[in-house]
């Protein structure tokens, strides 16, 4: 039987690391195994769930690259079968309505805390006559519908990666609520544990993979699995993406959406080549630059750890660095464009702009950086402290004054041999260091010691007509 994965993701919020992390775990494991990865959004909450979280999410997967097979499906268009299956165990004895008022929970949370106990229901209204509950209702009082679960009952399964797991009723915090409080007869809307065994036996799911915050929710929907007769899937429960202190990464460490990754200049492909490195490895020895297709034939959920995965923003810069690195210079300049548009900054030819995309393109880290790399070739920089006391102390003002001077006999165009010759002629005949003449020429060009590759830069400038009016400036503050 083809395997069938999905995600379920709730749109009530921008799509997380951890949810596209669980999402590219779902789709290699659905590739590797030719089999299908799908897509439900889980939006019954209504008062949270937003459309333009929806379109967030699925914006965000198409952008990584994670495709999915069928089109999605909305939870939110199958309450009222949840409601039936809901009605189903109540008319079983599996289910029950539970009338205890906040007040009630609140005094039992006080009254075990005070004992130090854990905060667990004690399934109070559990045994209620049909009389019992008629008048409840008769009295106007709200319900919720509870699952019945035996303190004594056994739960196990085998996860993929962690191996047997084995919980047992009585840890489960009490009989466990399927659905929202209502009023009178009524069934309120269901919550997540009994939806998403519904759902996920509707869309024939026979693989969930799924963040390890899942394991008791696990053992919660096997018991509903069995109660409704439904076939299990296997389980599969990843670790989860911690910070820099070992706890879940939330959204109080700053980036954590997918938009903010983009934002930043992280291309799709390192994203998801860095997300498959958190919490699983490819084998010793192999090259941990992975693309979604080489990925999708070297993953293996054997190979996934049970212990968090910290988040490494160097780990995930130098990956980042690496797809720049080998990135098509003409697709790369593309982009820098857009950049460049944004910063209103016009380049004299698609030649010029392809070769300073070429001269920066092994400096940039994230897309981002672009601006700063090639800001001063679009704008004149300032001098900077070390600038200036080089200028004052290496008799820099004769070694600029020959520059301009050999420039002036050069036509007006020049290239590689011209500068070079410059360089040359210069330094045999005042018997200066290249070296002293190079730090001036970056000071007059960059106005600091550091820069890009000198030449380029200067073969830059001078087809913007920018290379002696820069000089010319240095010698101005000398």
């Amino acid at each position: 039987m083809k395997n069938r994965l999905r995600l379920a993701p709730s749109p009530t919020g921008l799509l997380h690391i951890g949810t596209a992390r669980t999402a590219l775990f779902n789709w290699l494991y659905a590739k590797k195994t030719k089999g299908e990865f799908l897509l439900r959004i889980e939006d019954t909450d209504i008062s949270r769930s937003k459309p333009e979280f929806t379109k967030n999410i699925l914006e965000g997967l198409s952008w990584l690259g994670l495709n999915w097979d069928e089109d999605p499906i909305n939870q939110s268009e199958r309450i009222d079968e949840h409601k039936v299956i809901i009605k189903k165990l109540l008319d079983e004895g599996v289910a029950y309505r539970c009338f205890m008022s906040e007040k009630e929970s609140q005094q039992l949370r006080e009254t075990q805390k005070k004992n130090g106990l854990p905060p667990k229901h004690d399934n109070r209204y559990r045994d209620l006559s049909k009389s019992q509950i008629e008048s409840f209702i008769n009295e106007g009082k709200s319900s919720v519908i509870r699952f019945k679960i035996d303190d004594n009952a056994q739960i196990s399964w085998h996860d993929q990666i962690r191996g047997e797991i084995k919980w047992f009723g009585k840890d489960l915090g009490g009989d466990m609520v399927l659905s929202r409080r209502t009023n009178g007869d009524d069934i309120g809307s269901p919550l997540y544990n009994l939806a998403v065994v519904i759902d996920d036996n509707f869309m024939n799911i026979n693989h969930v993979i799924r963040g390890e915050d899942h394991i008791s929710n696990t053992a919660k929907q096997i018991l509903i699995y069995k109660a409704l007769n439904y076939k299990l899937p296997k389980f599969s429960h990843t670790p989860l993406i911690l910070n820099s202190e070992g706890k879940k990464l939330s959204k109080r460490d700053s980036v954590t959406s997918i938009d903010e990754f983009r934002e930043m200049g992280y291309l799709p492909d390192a994203l998801t080549n860095y997300m498959a490195l958190l919490g699983w490895s490819p084998k010793s020895g192999e090259n941990e630059i992975l693309s979604l297709e080489k990925l999708s034939k070297t993953f293996d959920l054997k190979d996934v750890n049970k212990a968090g995965a910290k988040f490494n923003w160097e780990k995930l810069n130098w990956i980042n660095s690496q797809y720049i690195k080998n990135m098509d210079s003409n697709d790369l300049f593309n982009i820098f464009r857009i950049y460049w548009e944004k910063e209103k900054w016009e380049i004299p030819s698609q030649q010029w702009g392809l070769n300073l995309t070429l001269l920066i393109q092994d400096s940039i880290i994230i897309l981002r950086d672009v601006i700063d790399q090639s800001k001063p070739f679009f704008k004149l920089p300032e001098v900077d402290n070390k600038g200036l006391d080089f200028l004052k102390n290496n008799d820099v003002k004769s070694i600029l004054e020959n520059v301009i001077d050999l420039l002036s006999k050069k036509s007006q165009s020049i290239n590689h041999n011209d500068i070079k010759e410059i360089i040359e002629e210069i330094s045999n005949k005042y018997k200066i260091k290249k070296g002293i003449l190079m730090k001036s020429l970056r000071i007059a060009f960059f106005g600091c010691l550091s820069g890009p590759d000198l030449i380029e830069s200067w073969l830059l400038l001078s087809e913007k007509g920018e290379d002696l009016s820069r000089i010319q400036r240095c010698l101005d503050i000398i």
